[in-house]
């Protein structure tokens, strides 16, 4: 019989989603699983460590990047980028669930999708079709603040970082290699 596939969730104030999700990636891949990273709102541009750690390997990891410009500072605050963000997200999420259901990986990496639920940017229909259409052995990690209880109760397992304490409290920046 089949392993099923479970949906898990990491949201939080806290730090360590994104890193958590591709710590599970390399599990995976390290025992022959196909995994599949789309990265909300992580544009291509953004070089993050994950990326260029994995792109160097030869696991089954593939990551697809967020295919247009976004800057979190500026981006919410300009309702062209909103909408051309919401149609982006919703077309992805489409081509997500027909991936998912065709069972083209193992392990299925949604980063950031929570964040973007919380912000009306992606819509919660979305995230359910690509969670009810998925072949039953898929593997879901969702990732991102603010998860709603609706979303929560489509989980099987969810685990919320909480913020204790962090430098960026002292004005201390993201840093290449440990944040990004």
């Amino acid at each position: 019989m089949p392993e099923k596939g479970l949906v898990q969730i990491y949201t939080g104030a806290g730090k360590g989603k994104t890193t958590v999700a591709f710590g599970l990636a390399l599990r995976a891949a390290g025992h022959g699983k196909k995994v599949l990273i789309y990265q909300f709102l992580k544009p291509k541009s953004l070089k993050t460590g994950e990326r260029i750690a994995i792109k160097s390997t030869k696991l089954s990891i593939k990551i697809k990047a967020f295919t247009m410009p976004w800057d979190m500072t500026k981006a919410f605050s300009n309702k062209k980028t909103i909408s051309s963000a919401k149609s982006v997200i919703s077309k992805t999420l489409k081509k997500i669930a027909s991936i998912a259901e065709k069972k083209t990986c193992d392990l299925l990496i949604l980063d950031e999708i929570v964040f973007c639920l919380s912000k009306g940017l992606a819509e919660l229909k979305d995230v359910k079709n690509i969670i009810d259409k998925r072949e039953t052995s898929v593997e879901i990690i969702l990732t991102g603040r603010g998860a709603s209880r609706e979303l929560i109760e489509m989980a099987d397992l969810v685990t919320e970082m909480k913020e204790i304490k962090h430098p960026f409290r002292k004005g201390i920046c993201a840093r290449r290699g440990i944040e990004f």
